[in-house]
């Protein structure tokens, strides 16, 4: 396959986007939002962008700008490449393919225990097991969905999907099993997050000079785009 070919596959369709969005017609932010975001990727010669599969198009047409401007110009910019998480995206607590935070069916990183507890509690598995001794579907069930995701114990995780399967564990120990792998998860975050609560002033601090140095790199990258381009002239 040819790269050509490779780009248009994964490009998604002007009239798909259309649809996604319920536009009868393109509107500048529809080709405009995706050329802002390529120039903050550009700006500071990004070359790996941690995105979702749904921002993996913006990000091509980011290596499509790179890729022109250095044919026309000068090889200024690296061609970057997305970084997508492998688990995609996690299901809501409430069985829905998405959480969000307006559904309500999330688990967030700055949850107690309790908290957690509460929402792991009342997950959503398969409505088709009235019983534990009835065998159970673990594919597309959000619990066993987290636990692949959250729990580094494979050995466990397979142990619990085939009894699982076979209706011979039930949904309070699938749950309690994943309320234990996701503590382990959160808990050293909670810790995190408590010392930095604790000095305020220090993402201020973090936030400036993460500000100071995206201006310098700005600064130099614009400069050599400038002289690529010959415009240039109002800084001799």
């Amino acid at each position: 396959m040819s790269s050509t070919t490779s780009r248009s596959a994964c490009r998604p369709r002007r009239s798909d986007q259309l649809r996604d969005h319920g536009l009868a017609q393109p509107t500048y932010g529809l080709l405009g939002y995706p050329v802002l975001q390529a120039a903050d990727i550009l700006i500071v010669k990004g070359d790996l962008v941690p995105v979702g599969r749904d921002q993996e198009s913006h990000v091509e047409l980011t290596r499509e700008i790179a890729r022109r401007f250095n044919e026309l110009f000068a090889p200024i910019f690296p061609v970057p490449e997305s970084l997508i998480p492998e688990m995609g995206l996690l299901p809501g607590i409430d069985g829905r393919d998405k959480m969000g935070k307006s559904l309500d069916n999330a688990i967030f990183l700055s949850d107690d225990a309790k908290t957690v507890e509460h929402k792991v509690k009342r997950m959503y598995t398969d409505p088709n097991r009235v019983r534990a001794d009835v065998p159970g579907r673990v594919e597309g069930n959000p619990v066993f969905v987290y636990h692949d995701t959250f729990n580094p114990d494979k050995a466990e995780v397979d142990d619990l999907k085939a009894r699982y399967r076979e209706g011979r564990v039930t949904d309070v120990e699938v749950k309690s099993r994943l309320l234990a792998a996701l503590e382990r998860f959160l808990t050293p975050i909670r810790e995190r997050r408590a010392e930095i609560a604790a000095r305020p002033k220090v993402v201020d601090e973090i936030l400036a000079a993460g500000s100071e140095r995206a201006r310098r790199e700005a600064a130099a990258t614009l400069h050599e785009v400038r002289q690529a381009m010959r415009l240039d002239y109002f800084g001799r």
